[in-house]
């Protein structure tokens, strides 16, 4: 037998008592109340630490499975079976296409009576940066929410059918309102509520998400509405991070659209998020003026682009008159308007240290007061004889 402050114990080969028998133990506890204290404390630190290893396979046995090699690895977007999303498409029919991306086509899939996704299905066979975009996607965004940006629902990766699954956004592509079907009926309230809200998407990319991510492809098309008219900025197969310790990154190739790249970016290959607010720029000139940023202005001898056109008219106090024909607006809305347009042209100004962050954007879009703190010069124009998407 063994007797401490703690614990108690005895073995023996023969039974401990009589049978039948009684022991009155008052006299054993008596004077040793501290003990009985020690040996409840032992009783109850024991209990927690099962109960904390218990818990601790819990949270282990909670923790989703590691993906096989190759495949994302995402907190929350959900893996698709991919017969299912055919199945749901309509075997990807023309019927339930919405429209076209860089790398494949996007479509309406009804996956039961109250979830509509869109699905974009990647064509691997179009070009050998097909599956390189869909993982640059999938991991870029894949656990991004943000009001302004289109979220990734899920994902599916079968062989070589790679199939994104999105937010359905019921009003489409930006760009369908300004010179597609739909033209001319979004008045000024909404165009600058679309302005604004590319603007706030991309300072999340920029300053808020866990890395600065460059998207390097904002255009009209890739800008999606809502019922609300709310825009959320899409299609992220291009886009690129930046490490903390780098102000910016060389890319050995250009990616994105001709006609909405910065001339730094477009000739030279100098990333940065500079590269986003200039396109910015052009899609806010585009929203306010009803034109693409590759339309020339049959008007004029010059014949020319967007840009030129607007910096022409500002430079004789006539920017004005960049305003879509298509809007009735008050002369209150027309001051407002012109403000815009000179910040977008400030958007647009190289080098690229002339142009401010999106922060100072947001700052100037709610504020009234002139932007012209600075000395607009003219942007620098390339020449596109072609709008192309180039893959880096």
């Amino acid at each position: 037998m063994s007797l401490d402050m703690a614990c108690f114990a005895r073995y023996s080969a023969t039974p401990f008592f009589n049978i039948n028998q009684t022991i009155d133990i008052r006299n054993i506890l008596q004077g040793h109340s501290s003990n009985v204290t020690k040996f409840g404390g032992a009783i109850g630190g024991a209990g927690l630490f099962i109960f904390l290893v218990l818990w601790l396979m819990l949270q282990l046995w909670k923790k989703p499975k590691k993906t096989k090699e190759g495949e994302p690895d995402l907190d929350e977007a959900i893996k698709y079976n991919y017969k299912h999303l055919q199945s749901a498409t309509n075997n990807f029919s023309e019927e339930n296409l919405l429209g076209r991306g860089g790398f494949g086509k996007v479509f309406k899939a009804d996956l039961d009576a109250n979830n509509i996704v869109a699905v974009k299905k990647i064509e691997v066979g179009y070009t050998s940066k097909a599956k390189e975009e869909f993982e640059n996607e999938v991991k870029l965004i894949g656990n991004i929410h943000h009001r302004n940006l289109l979220r990734l629902l899920g994902w599916s990766s079968e062989g070589s059918n790679l199939v994104l699954v999105l937010e359905y956004m019921s009003n489409g592509s930006l760009d369908g309102f300004l010179w597609g079907a739909k033209k001319g009926t979004l008045n000024w309230k909404q165009r600058y509520g679309i302005i604004f809200g590319i603007a706030r998407g991309l300072h999340h990319l920029h300053n808020e998400s866990h890395v600065k991510i460059i998207h390097r492809d904002i255009k009209s098309s890739n800008i999606l509405l809502d019922h609300d008219f709310q825009p959320k900025i899409a299609d992220f197969g291009l886009a690129r991070f930046i490490p903390d310790d780098q102000s910016h990154l060389v890319s050995s190739r250009f990616a994105g659209t001709l006609g909405y790249t910065a001339p730094e970016y477009a000739r030279h290959g100098i990333l940065s998020d500079k590269v986003d607010t200039y396109s910015f720029g052009i899609v806010t000139l585009e929203i306010i003026s009803g034109r693409r940023s590759t339309d020339m202005n049959f008007d004029r001898p010059s014949m020319d682009y967007l840009l030129e056109h607007a910096w022409t008219l500002y430079e004789n106090k006539e920017h004005i008159k960049l305003i879509d024909e298509t809007l009735d607006v008050s002369h209150y809305q027309k001051e407002h308007m012109m403000h815009i347009i000179e910040i977008a042209l400030v958007c647009t100004q190289s080098p690229s240290s002339e142009r401010p962050n999106i922060s100072e954007v947001i700052l100037m879009l709610t504020n009234n007061r002139s932007v012209l703190n600075r000395q607009l010069r003219r942007p620098t124009l390339v020449d596109y004889d072609r709008r192309i998407r180039i893959g880096s």
